[in-house]
């Protein structure tokens, strides 16, 4: 629970000094091809369906409640830690939706995170790529480990 309200914390304060510092068009370097220049998404990732912003939210809030029902009934810890930083994320850019725009769910999602290279993003879109990785390499170990533990067993029999 304190991992989801950290992420939210962190993304909103960084979006709002983004649109802050970064309003009047400039970027910053900060290493390497990495820079901050600002940007909105009014559509879902990698800017992939502009303008529909109310339906994409509508879905998330959707998404939201069932990785939190998928939360409380997770069996790892690592499981759990994954699941909180994708509900974060979201969160956190399901906010920017709500509040950012001039009706609900008509906001953009702030964007500055900027790699040159790759689509502009956000803390929020990191936490969820962190959550699924995290989930994935969960879910793996856990295979692993029960193939190995059957693998054993036969041996033993």
């Amino acid at each position: 629970m304190s991992l989801i309200s950290f992420i939210i914390l962190i993304d909103q304060i960084s979006k709002s000094w983004a649109v802050n510092a970064l309003n009047d068009g400039h970027t910053i370097g900060v290493i390497g091809s990495l820079r901050f220049a600002l940007g909105f998404n009014s559509g879902f990732a990698f800017s992939q369906g502009q303008n529909l912003g109310p339906l994409v939210g509508i879905f998330a809030v959707i998404a939201v409640t069932l990785l939190w029902r998928a939360m409380l009934k997770a069996e790892t810890t690592w499981s759990a830690l994954g699941l909180a930083c994708i509900i974060g994320g979201a969160i956190g850019n399901i906010s920017d939706r709500i509040f950012r725009g001039d009706g609900w769910m008509h906001g953009k999602v702030v964007d500055f995170i900027d790699l040159q290279w790759w689509p502009i993003f956000n803390v929020a879109d990191s936490a969820i790529t962190i959550g699924a990785s995290v989930m994935l390499i969960s879910a793996a170990s856990e295979l692993f480990h029960h193939e190995k533990s059957s693998v054993e067993n036969e041996k033993k029999q």
